[in-house]
């Protein structure tokens, strides 16, 4: 797998709001800058979340913005599949690592435990209000007997990764160089949730290693995660990625980030008002510095003025042309 391998990874919870269509795009242009290949994977673990049809629609509206993928669900390729709830035997391998290596135990907190031990974390330390709190590690040393306890008693354990002691490094290219130790910033991190449901952060490490992503291109809202997720990555003998660049969330007018239940900010229903994905694509790039406001582009043709130098940091307002 030689050359720059990027990805755009969705969740098929909900139509493709115009925040995460920018992050798609500026994905996509990350990785076709470099002339290297650009995934498409399909995030679908949590599959009581997943809508009928929203597969299918994140595949449309993607294709009517201009992007192509050249591995996908609908395209194949050599490192399928490329839709996580097809690669849940890939997953217990992993997981079957781990636990061999002796980096995972079983944690019976319940969420609300976990909720109040947060909760009096920040009433002893008020400035940690808004930051994450890392786990307690309440569970890391129980006994075994102490684990036929919690087990007995009808608790379903997660299952959590002991977090390196070590500090982790790496560099982003909007934000700079990273140095966290995920013990302390985030602790052992769940990687199997307590109904069985292979956790985000295992899922998408051992994704873009099989996959042999080299580039990773998603929302600021991640950035606290890759510390731990590069932690995980060296912990299975993976090579992590080699770029990264968590780009800015999108907001209303309002400055409140768009979420997928935010009909009105979605790409949904575009086409049938007539709008043309030049303009959309002009409105997202315009957006983060990348294009004039209020001029039509391309995909293709963002690709000779693309300079990652040039996208801001902090959060930023698509504003509509149409």
């Amino acid at each position: 797998m030689n050359g720059a391998r990027g990805r755009y990874a969705p969740s098929p919870t909900g139509a493709l709001h115009l925040g995460a269509l920018r992050t798609a795009l500026l994905a996509w242009l990350f990785a076709r800058v470099e002339g290297g290949a650009f995934i498409l994977r399909i995030e679908d673990l949590d599959l009581p979340r997943v809508r009928p049809g929203a597969t299918r629609a994140i595949l449309d509206d993607l294709r009517w913005l201009g992007l192509d993928w050249d591995e996908g669900p609908d395209s194949g390729g050599p490192y399928g599949p490329y839709i996580q709830s097809a690669r849940g035997a890939i997953y217990a391998g992993a997981l079957a690592r781990l636990r061999a290596a002796g980096l995972l135990y079983p944690c019976y907190c319940t969420r609300a435990e976990l909720r109040s031990a947060q909760d009096a974390a920040i009433a002893s330390a008020p400035h940690l209000t808004g930051a994450p709190i890392p786990y307690s590690g309440a569970c890391r040393n129980l006994t075994e007997r102490e684990r036929r306890a919690r087990g007995a008693a009808g608790r379903a354990p997660s299952l959590r990764f002991r977090a390196p002691s070590e500090p982790v490094s790496f560099s982003d290219r909007l934000h700079g160089d990273i140095t966290e130790r995920v013990s302390e910033t985030l602790g052992d991190i769940i990687v199997r949730r307590s109904d069985g449901v292979v956790a985000y952060n295992l899922a998408v490490v051992v994704d873009d290693a099989l996959m042999g992503v080299t580039q990773v291109v998603r929302g600021a809202d991640l950035l606290g995660v890759t510390a731990a997720q590069r932690a995980l990555a060296l912990a299975l003998g993976y090579e992590p990625p080699r770029v990264y660049a968590h780009v800015p969330l999108a907001t209303d007018a309002s400055g409140v980030r768009l979420a997928k239940r935010d009909a009105a900010a979605g790409a949904e229903g575009l086409r049938e008002r007539s709008i043309t994905p030049e303009r959309v694509v002009g409105a997202l790039a315009s957006s983060v510095g990348l294009w004039p406001p209020d001029e039509p582009a391309t995909p293709r043709g963002l690709l000779a003025v693309f300079d990652p130098v040039r996208i801001g940091r902090e959060p930023s307002l698509i504003t509509p042309v149409w």
